[in-house]
């Protein structure tokens, strides 16, 4: 009956010529069988712009084949771009704080009292006043390297520490911008100096004394900033 309708209605009859409107043709009438068989006529008029069912069936399995393929495609690619940040999620470093080390605020404390011993109170004053300060911010001063940058913190609760009082700016340097770096001695280290690039472009130098473990002081600068050109502490 599907086939019957749709060979029947003008709809799907393509538009006759002018000259076909001035001498219609006779078509002759299509027999019982002709008009039940959806298989032998529909493929004669199919030049006349009439679609078989056939046909449309044909047309639509392949639409739907178009329309799947384009679905898994786009889920190939929507699983591919999960892979991708997987990927990226998997290479993110982990924070590392390196653990306090005291032993330079105690080594500083000590000469001064060796300068005390001796009654140079003028050399012990300052000396023991440096000591008791480094003794107090390795109590509460943290070098923090996460995945990107190195940033100074203060307290077990990692606050931030507010501008660099010296140059301005956020005391938070990224290793991109990391132009070298050295650990002054690698036997018993006390300076950490590093240049960047990030607080302005000529390069900004930085003094720090260790107040941190200088084994793993190292090994997190050599693994975030590159290699230096001093070897690590033994």
């Amino acid at each position: 009956m599907a086939a019957t309708l749709s060979l029947s209605s003008p709809l799907f009859l393509a538009a006759p010529s002018r000259g076909n409107l001035l001498r219609p043709s006779k078509i002759p009438p299509l027999s019982a069988s002709h008009r039940l068989s959806p298989r032998g006529p529909a493929r004669d008029v199919i030049s006349y712009g009439v679609a078989s069912v056939g046909t449309s069936w044909s047309a639509a399995n392949t639409l739907g084949n178009g329309y799947t393929g384009r679905v898994h495609d786009r889920g190939q690619q929507r699983r591919m771009g999960i892979v991708s940040v997987i990927g990226r999620k998997s290479r993110t470093r982990e924070t590392v704080v390196p653990d306090p080390d005291y032993r330079l605020p105690i080594a500083i404390l000590g000469i001064a009292g060796a300068f005390a011993y001796a009654d140079n109170l003028l050399a012990s004053a300052p000396v023991g006043l440096l000591g008791l300060l480094l003794l107090f911010q390795t109590t509460r001063v943290r070098f923090v390297f996460d995945n990107e940058a190195l940033e100074v913190k203060v307290g077990d609760q990692l606050q931030e520490s507010g501008e660099n009082v010296f140059v301005g700016g956020k005391n938070r340097w990224k290793y991109s911008t990391f132009i070298n770096w050295e650990l002054w001695w690698p036997q018993f280290p006390i300076l950490v100096y590093f240049k960047e690039s990030q607080t302005k472009p000529e390069g900004q130098i930085h003094f720090f004394p260790v107040i941190f473990n200088g084994r793993q002081l190292y090994d997190v600068m050599v693994e975030r900033a590159g290699p230096s050109k001093t070897s690590g502490p033994k």
